[in-house]
């Protein structure tokens, strides 16, 4: 196979030959333009695999030749290069669609990174649609951005109500793009205590504060080369407001107890349920975070406004949990779908699977019928519970630890037989053999 092609684009020869021997070393081909108008011609002559341009050329502005490649070219990454400070432009860039960014003067090993990312752009070895599931139009338009934002290397803010699925479109946008093959980091930005966060986002050295009894390394070294996804971002404090805007347009963290800055390499995908914009306005957070962070904006719509897939999701989440608990197949009676078909859920995708994986263990037959979810219309048609859910109290983590000890209490009165202890409790086998999997007992 012939070797990559790069199109280095810079009115400065110095940074031309820079750029040309490092990518040499790289195994990676290269042409040079010191202009746009050169550069166009070569792009007629040549197949690229990744370009690297200046903004501030002598005959144009390299926005706009980012606008004329994403017209002509939409396949081939391109990398801005641009001066120290001049950021707002950057960002600009990476809304047009930029592959990503490097600022002068040049960092090599930065340059190597994202010259690596580029030329491991390719098709994901998984059909979107098996992920995201359903064919309305806001379904479609969500997967056709997954698909393009997965290219590009820029931070993505993920809008969207509680139990849209948010962290599931950053995992596919992970998956889906050059980093797939390392590491990707969720992090519940509201579930660490405070006093923690600066170490468990940058790390800290042995000795650093009380109970650092070893080294350890945090959250972005642990993304580096991959994605780190800051999921409720919005419950960040200003302190590590502060210190994450610096990691992020710096690529470099410093360990807690250390004075070294080490450089990270990650992408950086955001979401909350809150609206940013208010919480900017109210000054609750902090608005060069906010522009940063959002880059490009991706919005997951609620389950109400893509009605239509409910009888397709509905199938799909019933078919994984009968293959994830190794229950017998079921299905829905016309009256239950109905049922399902006629409600809201202010909780989303997340509420219809808490609806689906209770009714599931209710159903005697082969169908979950109305009534195994009008036992459910009082106490669990509400939104579920989940890492969104505000307070510290979980109210699904103390109903299945009571339902735990019921089991076992039931188990052991009946010395262990399992259809004894099904009969004592009032509910099929079939049901106590999915809760005792779902609860983690099977083995015991």
């Amino acid at each position: 196979m012939s070797q990559p092609l790069a199109l280095i684009i810079d009115d400065e020869p110095d940074i031309r030959e820079l750029l040309c021997i490092t990518l040499e070393r790289m195994q990676v081909d290269s042409l040079a333009a010191c202009n746009l108008d050169e550069s166009r011609s070569l792009l007629k002559q040549h197949e690229f695999s990744i370009c690297l341009t200046d903004l501030r050329l002598p005959d144009g502005d390299g926005v706009d030749f980012i606008r004329y490649l994403q017209k002509h070219y939409p396949q081939l990454p391109v990398a801005v290069i641009t001066a120290h400070g001049s950021m707002e432009t950057a960002i600009q860039a990476l809304k047009l669609g930029a592959f990503d960014f490097l600022t002068k003067p040049v960092d090599l090993e930065s340059l190597r990174a994202i010259v690596k990312n580029a030329l491991n752009v390719h098709d994901a070895g998984f059909d979107p649609a098996d992920r995201l599931v359903g064919e309305s139009a806001a379904i479609r338009d969500l997967r056709k951005k997954i698909g393009k934002l997965a290219r590009s290397q820029a931070p993505v803010y993920i809008s969207g109500e509680s139990g849209t699925g948010k962290e599931l479109v950053a995992r596919m946008i992970h998956d889906l793009g050059p980093r797939s093959a390392r590491s990707f980091v969720p992090v519940n930005c509201g579930a660490i205590p405070m006093e923690l966060m600066e170490s468990e986002f940058f790390g800290h050295i042995k000795g650093s504060f009380t109970g650092a009894v070893s080294d350890k390394e945090g959250l972005f070294q642990a993304a580096d080369g991959g994605t780190l996804f800051l999921d409720e971002v919005a419950e960040l404090p200003q302190h590590i407001q502060v210190k994450l805007l610096r990691a992020i347009q710096e690529k470099k963290i410093r360990p807690v107890g250390t004075h070294t800055e080490i450089p990270v390499n990650i992408r950086l995908l955001s979401a909350t349920h809150r609206n940013l914009g208010k919480l900017v306005e109210a000054g609750e957070f902090r608005q060069d975070l906010y522009f940063r962070i959002n880059v490009i904006e991706i919005h997951v719509p609620p389950l109400r406004e893509r009605s239509r897939d409910l009888p397709t999701l509905i199938d799909h989440i019933l078919n994984r949990l009968v293959r994830d608990y190794s229950c017998d197949e079921v299905r829905m009676s016309d009256d239950a779908l109905q049922k399902l078909l006629s409600y809201d859920y202010p909780g989303n995708v997340r509420e219809l699977e808490n609806i689906l994986e209770r009714a599931i263990t209710l159903c005697e037959g082969e169908y979950i019928q109305l009534d195994d979810l009008e036992l459910l219309n009082n106490a669990n048609l509400v939104p579920a519970a989940g890492p969104e859910a505000d307070g510290d109290f979980n109210l699904d983590n103390h109903m299945a630890e009571i339902e735990k000890q019921l089991i076992l209490e039931a188990l052991e009165k009946s010395r262990w037989n399992k259809t004894t202890a099904a009969s004592c409790l009032g509910i099929s086998f079939r049901s106590l053999r999915y809760r005792l999997k779902k609860l983690g007992l099977e083995d015991e």
